[in-house]
């Protein structure tokens, strides 16, 4: 794929970059080459290779949601400052 001016001054919008002439040469260059290399991936031989979503295999990585410290308000509201019905009593926000 041969890339053009219009490509390149298309990019440099998109990427919000005024670049020189001599930078959108070098741009033009580069990203040729990339799309050269892309285009080597494009020669192999994929068939019956099973696509994958991640490296590893990895199934389920969650825990279970177990509670383990329980329901212990008393011993929470013993540092607290100011408490009413069993919870933090804070100063008010907003009227």
């Amino acid at each position: 794929m041969q890339i053009t001016d219009e490509t390149i001054e298309y990019v440099g919008i998109l990427a919000k970059l005024e670049l020189s002439d001599e930078e959108k040469e070098q741009a033009k260059k580069d990203m040729a080459s990339m799309l050269d290399y892309v285009s080597k991936l494009n020669e192999l031989d994929t068939d019956g290779i099973e696509p994958m979503s991640h490296v590893f295999p990895i199934n389920n990585v969650f825990r279970e949601d177990v509670v383990e410290n329980g329901d212990d308000r008393e011993n929470l509201l013993k540092n607290a400052p100011e408490k009413k019905d069993g919870c933090y009593k804070v100063p008010k926000t907003f009227d």
